[in-house]
């Protein structure tokens, strides 16, 4: 974005054109960014079920124009087996591909976290929202009465993550017939309508305890998982500190990611926009390669900023899929004690398991508004993001093709190896030479692919979804849809340091 650009886009982009249109349906109606991103989670659990669901987790960050205070709630999967009787049994090994490699997952209950999606959207209502509950959750049911198209993009990753999605009711809703479906068919989840219906009327108490609460816990335990009444009722939703990162004289915000993404930002140096491109992509690399492991999963990410120049941003994740459903609702439990990533050493029931989300904004150097992103992809989000943030703050890029250019991820996991640079085509030969000559070994892709992860974002530069997974963005018509950037006090904290919780 050129310095000095006076509006910001008011919009939504997400992973799903129904996604995106039910979060620009809430802001048309008059509400806030957090009521419009709260409806687009809402309804991705129904358009996006391959990535994501309401029996996962997530992180939120929140900008808010009036104060320039940047909250990050995380409501991300916890560790069940409060007040377990037994040990978990087995988990169910499963070989999925991402990006043409094999990769193991482990799924089935014993790889079922307490989910966190419905706690968390009612805590970003109740704090930011301004439209009644059950007119936001509105679009989601409608969504799921009628069922959605499937996008190419889409059916491509159910092909890759079949052996996790297929198994209990997945096989009737994915491959009915016994054929996966194809881009353009419908997706339609059997009694999810209702279940939303009740989470509407009822808020997500109706969740975590009553019929469904029961549900969820009588299908853990019956696929050998540990996850008890005792892990629901104790859930909540957590204010994390945030970290801030200088990038370009602007300053990015978000939460302390197991990838290490705002860390990864604050390693560019100053002189970034000086570069010429070949050196700054091997800088853009130098970065990459300091932080981070080499995880992997299925994620979405939606951003919205309002008319009031505020922001919301959502990260959510299913893992691949534990394969059990809940009878009759339309809910696909989450894998994440499967993600052996995930599973850091120490972890203990009750406690919040770690996660390479990190939903960010971008604000410059007086506070004001500049970029709402996030990004879906495992350890790929680090690259998705950092990509995306040197395209839009230093090449001067629009967000759609800041984030269509190709990219690249760099793996450094084999000890005394150089570092591995996975290049999408497209990408320009000139800079992966320069990769190569600062001692990269570059594997060149003969495509773009889900694999380099998938953005999201609105701000002053435009809005957009990853074409990669056939997000889109969409913006409230004009005039409404450009409105004057809110210029706050800017806070002069260093980059990187902790901030307290706001909440």
């Amino acid at each position: 974005m050129p310095k000095g650009a006076t509006y910001v886009t008011v919009g939504v982009a997400a992973g799903h054109p129904a996604t995106a249109e039910a979060g620009l349906s809430i802001l048309d109606a008059g509400g806030s960014a957090a009521d419009a991103a709260v409806s687009a989670v809402l309804a991705s659990c129904v358009t996006e079920t391959v990535l994501t669901g309401i029996g996962g987790g997530g992180f939120a960050t929140h900008y808010d124009a009036a104060t320039g205070t940047v909250t990050c709630l995380d409501f991300f999967c916890s560790v069940p087996g409060l007040g377990a009787t037994s040990a978990p049994g087995p988990m169910r090994p499963v070989e999925i591909s991402f990006g043409g490699v094999p990769q193991q997952f482990s799924i089935g209950g014993a790889s079922v976290a307490v989910p966190g999606v419905p706690a968390g959207v009612a805590a970003l209502h109740r704090r930011w929202g301004r439209l009644p509950w059950r007119d936001v959750v509105a679009p989601a049911i409608a969504l799921a009465d009628r069922g959605v198209a499937l996008p190419a993009a889409h059916a491509g990753a159910l092909a890759a993550v079949a052996p996790a999605m297929l198994p209990g009711a997945g096989g009737a809703t994915y491959a009915p017939g016994g054929r996966l479906l194809t881009g353009g068919e419908l997706l339609y989840h059997p009694g999810l309508a209702e279940t939303l219906d009740v989470l509407a009327g009822y808020g997500p108490g109706a969740y975590y305890t009553g019929p469904l609460g029961a549900g969820i816990t009588a299908a853990v335990r019956d696929g050998g998982g540990v996850l008890t009444a005792a892990d629901l009722a104790a859930y909540r939703v957590r204010t994390q500190p945030v970290d801030v990162a200088e990038i370009a004289g602007h300053f990015a915000h978000g939460r302390r990611d197991l990838g290490r993404t705002v860390a990864t930002l604050a390693t560019l140096p100053p002189t970034m926009s000086k570069l010429p491109a070949d050196e700054r992509a091997v800088a853009l690399a130098d970065a990459l390669v300091t932080y981070g492991p080499q995880g992997r999963g299925c994620t979405t990410n939606i951003s919205v900023v309002d008319a009031a120049g505020d922001a919301c941003v959502v990260t959510t994740t299913l893992g691949v899929g534990s394969g059990v459903w809940i009878p009759g609702t339309g809910i696909h439990l989450n894998s994440m004690l499967g993600e052996g990533e995930l599973m850091l050493p120490g972890l203990r029931a009750g406690q919040r398991m770690p996660s390479n989300m990190c939903p960010l904004v971008v604000v410059d150097d007086e506070g004001a508004l500049v970029l709402a992103a996030g990004s879906a992809g495992a350890s790929r989000i680090r690259s998705a993001l950092t990509h995306t943030l040197v395209n839009v703050l230093v090449a001067g890029m629009d967000v759609p093709s800041a984030i269509a250019r190709p990219r690249f991820h760099v793996i450094s996991d084999v000890a005394g190896a150089s570092p591995v640079v996975h290049a999408e085509a497209g990408y320009p030969a000139a800079e992966l030479a320069a990769l190569e000559a600062a001692r990269y070994r570059v594997n060149r892709w003969n495509h773009q692919d889900h694999y380099f992860g998938g953005v999201s974002a609105v701000g002053s530069a435009g809005a957009a979804g990853d074409p990669r997974r056939d997000g889109v963005g969409v913006i409230v018509s004009p005039p409404a849809g450009r409105i004057p950037r809110q210029r706050t006090a800017p806070d002069r904290r260093d980059p990187l340091r902790a901030r307290p919780p706001a909440g």
